[in-house]
């Protein structure tokens, strides 16, 4: 299922569930095997989030993005290869960065099946 992020401050953040919940866990939210279609990240509970989504990526070792100037065509493609938390929660942590700084809830739930 896709959920879609929300906050004054911010550009919708859209993603899978199934990948949110390890960031939402990061944020410090109480979840363990699923999270609830609908939520919040309250303003009060912003720094906490951020941190805790900081402390994930900093301690997350596949997280790091290695500098490569080689222009060597037989790599993998970068479609093959395999997406960081880091990388995943980049949208959401700037959205999160984004509604502390203009004191705004982030909320979530099922995106809509036809826009």
């Amino acid at each position: 299922m896709l959920v879609v992020f929300h906050s004054k401050a911010a550009a919708e953040v859209l993603m899978f569930k199934e990948h949110a919940l390890p960031i939402l866990k990061a944020a410090g939210k109480p979840y363990t095997d699923s999270m609830p279609d609908r939520g919040v990240i309250t303003r009060d509970q912003l720094a906490q989030a951020i941190a805790g989504i900081e402390n994930a990526i900093s301690a997350n070792p596949d997280s790091a993005i290695p500098f490569d100037n080689d222009q060597n065509d037989s790599k993998e493609h970068p479609v093959s290869q395999a997406v960081s938390f880091r990388r995943r929660a980049w949208p959401l942590l700037a959205m999160l960065k984004l509604s502390r700084d203009e004191d705004a809830d982030v909320l979530w739930e099922p995106a809509p099946t036809t826009w």
